[in-house]
């Protein structure tokens, strides 16, 4: 069974938890951040795909003033704790909040410039995937873009093995790098780089390229047109 990301205990300690998981997760979000400032026009309207707990959200709404956000998420508990975060930080006339999946994204009259869906689809179901692409395609505009980052298909036993001791160097205990390792199958579902390619082809974006790599983990952006 995958995570279950609206487990009270699992959103209360998920920012401290993916710090350690993820390599790089800083550099993840300023590679994102260099990104937007370059593709992005100066008024933005910006799609989250599962927000999470808001940091993503915090920082570029700090970063970009102008600009709006819609940020979604399935988990009830990850949504809440985002709005308050967002609230708190008072940054809450900038930013929408929907519970939900990409599903609700064809009840919006807006169209985006951009989709974040930053370590996200990774979860999604393999026959899933394809949806959830489709559904950020269509709710972007004529020239919108999305960037992903994504955990992708690990093929032997030493990229397990690699991944398991970089997540050692970051912070993962022994007992938490272990459980990482056995559970992999069961809280991701991975596909290969030209998979994730091909999904996007399939949902309407034109130029697909990597951004990011890091042993198996992959940033990727597709563009419309």
């Amino acid at each position: 069974m995958a995570k279950d990301f609206n487990n009270p205990i699992v959103v209360d300690g998920y920012d401290e938890h993916i710090r350690k998981l993820i390599p790089s997760y800083e550099m993840i979000h300023l590679q994102v951040h260099a990104l937007l400032k370059t593709y992005a026009p100066s008024n933005a309207k910006i799609l989250v795909v599962g927000c999470g707990t808001g940091y993503e959200l915090k920082y570029l709404a700090e970063q970009f003033p102008n600009w709006t956000f819609t940020a979604i998420d399935p988990a009830p508990n990850m949504i809440e704790k985002a709005q308050q975060y967002i609230a708190d930080s008072g940054l809450l006339n900038q930013v929408q909040f929907l519970q939900g999946d990409t599903s609700i994204l064809s009840s919006l009259s807006e169209t985006f410039d951009v989709a974040l869906a930053i370590l996200v689809s990774h979860f999604v179901p393999t026959q899933q995937k394809g949806h959830f692409f489709k559904d950020i395609g269509n709710s972007l505009s004529k020239f919108g873009l999305c960037l992903s980052y994504e955990l992708t298909q690990i093929s032997n036993p030493q990229q397990l093995e690699t991944l398991k001791i970089l997540a050692l160097k970051t912070g993962l205990s022994e007992k938490q790098a272990e459980v990482m390792a056995n559970r992999i199958d069961q809280d991701f579902a991975l596909i290969s780089v030209d998979e994730m390619k091909h999904l996007y082809q399939q949902a309407g974006f034109s130029t697909i390229e990597t951004f990011a790599q890091v042993l198996n983990y992959y940033g990727f952006i597709g563009l419309k047109s």
